[in-house]
């Protein structure tokens, strides 16, 4: 019974740490949306969210240790819009519209990003978004690979270790995003999603396979 009564304490509190955090992430992400993150402030965030500057402490050293955390736990929801299915009946219009969705949740917390992904930004976010894309990428190319008769142009390619073309792409849509975010986001997420699928899919250039 005491057994039980520790663990639920112990949900209990857990409960109230990830409630007290999301609010904080929410706090930020609302005062980032109407000033630069370097002007954002521990009680400006605290005030916000309703609680504490001490209660702040207890959860994170500064804004940009908060930052990183928010910008880590939404990067990693954001990669699950990355394209999936080389192999699907028409690869370019999904492959686009996930494209589309990825850029847009970026222009969604835009002011977060650039701070974090700029010159003077974070390079521990930066290596998340890079480990994450690369793991994602690898992952879908791998289940491409498996389901797919390759062309004679990509057999050089895909006769790689599959974490170098992974590693590459990421990088490269890292890259993009990154310079699209400093630049104010002048392009649209579709028009982004329209020049990013040619240089995406030129990478992994995989036929489905048919019966014979």
């Amino acid at each position: 019974m005491a057994t039980t009564r520790a663990s639920s304490t112990t949900s209990a509190g857990d409960r109230r740490v990830r409630r007290t955090q999301a609010a904080l992430a929410r706090a930020l992400l609302d005062l980032v949306e109407e000033q630069d993150l370097s002007r954002v402030t521990v009680a400006d965030v605290a005030e916000h969210a309703g609680v504490s500057r001490s209660t702040f402490y207890d959860h994170y050293r500064d804004v940009h240790e908060l930052a990183e955390a928010a910008c880590t736990a939404m990067i990693d929801r954001l990669i699950e819009s990355l394209p999936g299915d080389f192999n699907s009946t028409d690869p370019e219009v999904e492959a686009t519209a996930s494209l589309e969705s990825f850029f847009a949740s970026l222009a969604e917390h835009a002011g977060l990003y650039r701070a974090l992904l700029g010159p003077q930004g974070s390079a521990r976010v930066a290596d998340h978004i890079r480990q994450r894309s690369t793991a994602a990428i690898r992952e879908r190319l791998e289940e491409a690979v498996a389901g797919a008769s390759v062309p004679e142009q990509a057999r050089p390619l895909l006769s790689l270790p599959l974490d170098v073309p992974a590693s590459f792409t990421a990088g490269a849509l890292i890259g993009v995003a990154a310079e699209w975010l400093q630049g104010g986001c002048a392009r649209s997420p579709g028009e982004m999603a329209a020049l990013t699928w040619p240089l995406f899919h030129s990478l992994f250039r995989i036929e489905a396979r048919r019966p014979s």
